[in-house]
């Protein structure tokens, strides 16, 4: 590992913990040269599904999507951010494990609203009634009653 502050090639390891919870290691490092120490992680590269759109289009999985449809529906809602990241890995997880190469943004979608449901009702209620597209308030109504 190549040093920051003087990009010196050789670093020793001072000490590694592992994350129980996300598989990361990280580790603290000191330079050779310089003497300064640094943090690096290490996590494990995953290839995700590409993600085709209604029209076709297949782009790239982006988690910053994810967390900001996530964050909109959550808006001043009393969510803390670590069961946002929880839910986040759960449904990044769901996708890992179907083994497609592709998820269609519906199913993607229905991810997403089982874990608001699971979340907060009032959240739920908001990204369902934009993702669904709602036609009339009875289609609203039948989703509010199914949450109660």
């Amino acid at each position: 590992m190549k040093c920051p502050f003087c990009g010196h090639a050789e670093t020793q390891v001072v000490e590694t913990r592992l994350s129980e919870d996300s598989g990361i290691v990280r580790r603290r490092r000191r330079c050779s040269a310089c003497d300064k120490r640094f943090t690096t992680y290490e996590r494990p590269e995953v290839s995700f599904p590409m993600v085709v759109k209604k029209d076709g289009r297949r782009i790239d999985y982006d988690p910053a999507k994810l967390r900001a449809s996530l964050a909109l529906a959550l808006r001043k809602r009393p969510v803390g951010t670590e069961q946002v990241d929880a839910a986040t890995e759960r449904i990044e997880e769901k996708l890992l494990t179907l083994g497609a190469r592709e998820v269609p943004t519906h199913q993607l979608g229905e991810l997403v609203m089982r874990e608001l449901k699971k979340l907060d009702k009032v959240a739920y209620v908001r990204f369902a009634s934009v993702y669904r597209s709602f036609e009339d308030i009875d289609d609203f109504k039948t989703l509010v009653d199914e949450v109660r």
